[in-house]
């Protein structure tokens, strides 16, 4: 009872130290909460704009007015012709013109009457990303007045067109609708991890290398607390704070789906109440454990910027072997559910998608967090205890 009190009293003013700097919990709470809805809003926008364009179905071309039968060809299959400027190669390089431009050569329709093949320039600039993005339904289009001049001369000559088809390809697309939108928000467990880390930091800086460089740690030390009491209470004040954030930043999500600009996004994405409790709760052990490498970090240092130079290290672990999986593209691997960070974006990645979590993938990571979290604990009291012999 004494020592759970001892916890209970440090934590209770571990926290209180922690939520009087409104300033800092500001900063933590737009770079780290708000920050996530709003790169997702960008993203929808940055899609929406793409799908206008679709819908849009102009062509820029130079030289049709030459061309009849290729300007009736694009008519007809609904796309609106539009005049590219003077300066067109200027304008693609500097990413102002957003669509590649077909050239015509002036002789197309006596190359076309007399059985030579027209050459169609279609240019771009792989620079520029809303003009590579067209070029590929822009290239579709011309492979479709080709194959349809193929097939008139063929029937003209009598040969039947079914000649030079050998076989069939038939596409199907086997991913579902949770599939198809976490490849563009993949992003989300990446943002929520982020809000973890900055979550925690600040409190782990001040409740260690702060007090130290303050000198309100030998006071506390000299308290009748135990060591361990000391060492639990604040570190569940770093794990409160941390989770709290994490909390805010899934919950954030919820409201900013009314936001995206993108249909299609806006349709596939589903982020509800359940899906916020499943990444709360994949998150839960990881705030844990990262509080108490951060205290361990922390204890270390004698100074405030000390402790700051060596999280470096630390949240980049922390931060950038999750994207180890964007690099590979392989797909899931054994050791991903064992590594702490990269085996929670896998399962969050895996509620994106719609995809079932046993207890024996979650048991992995929550094992090694647990081991960890209690090796570093141990550390700190260690380091405690020998501040207050010193």
């Amino acid at each position: 009872m004494r020592m759970a009190q001892s916890i209970w009293i440090v934590f209770a003013k571990e926290l209180k130290d922690a939520l009087r700097d409104r300033r800092t919990l500001i900063a933590v709470f737009i770079s780290s909460v708000l920050m996530g809805p709003l790169m997702l809003v960008l993203l929808s926008s940055l899609v929406g704009r793409y799908e206008k364009r679709a819908e849009a179905r102009e062509v820029v071309v130079i030289g049709l007015d030459g061309a009849p039968t290729l300007r009736n060809y694009i008519e007809r299959q609904t796309f609106v012709v539009k005049t590219a400027p003077a300066d067109w190669e200027t304008q693609l390089k500097a990413n102002k013109l957003g669509d590649p431009v077909v050239v015509v050569p002036a002789a197309f329709e006596d190359d076309l009457a007399h059985g030579r093949p027209p050459r169609i320039e279609l240019v771009y600039s792989s620079a520029n990303s809303r003009a590579q993005s067209g070029a590929g339904t822009i290239a579709q289009l011309l492979q479709g007045f080709n194959q349809e001049q193929t097939t008139l001369r063929l029937v003209a000559r009598g040969v039947a067109p079914s000649t030079l088809s050998v076989t069939r390809i038939d596409e199907h697309d086997i991913a579902d609708n949770a599939a198809r939108a976490a490849q563009m928000t993949n992003i989300v467990p990446l943002f929520v991890l982020m809000s973890v880390l900055y979550g925690a930091l600040n409190a782990a800086l001040d409740t260690t290398a702060g007090e130290r460089e303050r000198g309100s740690l030998e006071p506390l030390l000299a308290t009748p607390a135990s060591r361990a009491a000391i060492v639990i209470g604040k570190w569940g004040a770093v794990f409160a704070l941390g989770l709290l954030i994490a909390v805010l930043s899934c919950l954030s999500f919820l409201p900013a789906q009314s936001l995206l600009r993108s249909e299609s996004l806006a349709a596939l994405f589903r982020f509800g109440w359940v899906e916020a409790a499943l990444f709360i709760g994949l998150l839960a052990p990881l705030a844990a454990l990262i509080a108490a490498l951060m205290m361990a970090v922390a204890i270390r240092c004698r100074t405030v910027k000390e402790a700051q130079a060596n999280m470096v290290v630390l949240t980049m672990a922390f931060t950038l072997t999750p994207l180890l999986g964007f690099f590979t593209q392989e797909g899931e691997a054994a050791w991903n559910l064992w590594v702490p960070s990269v085996a929670q974006t896998t399962l969050m990645d895996r509620v994106l998608k719609n995809a079932p979590i046993g207890l024996l993938d979650v048991a992995p990571s929550l094992l090694m967090c647990v081991v960890l979290t209690a090796a570093a604990l141990a550390f700190v009291t260690r380091q405690l205890a020998r501040r207050a012999a010193q």
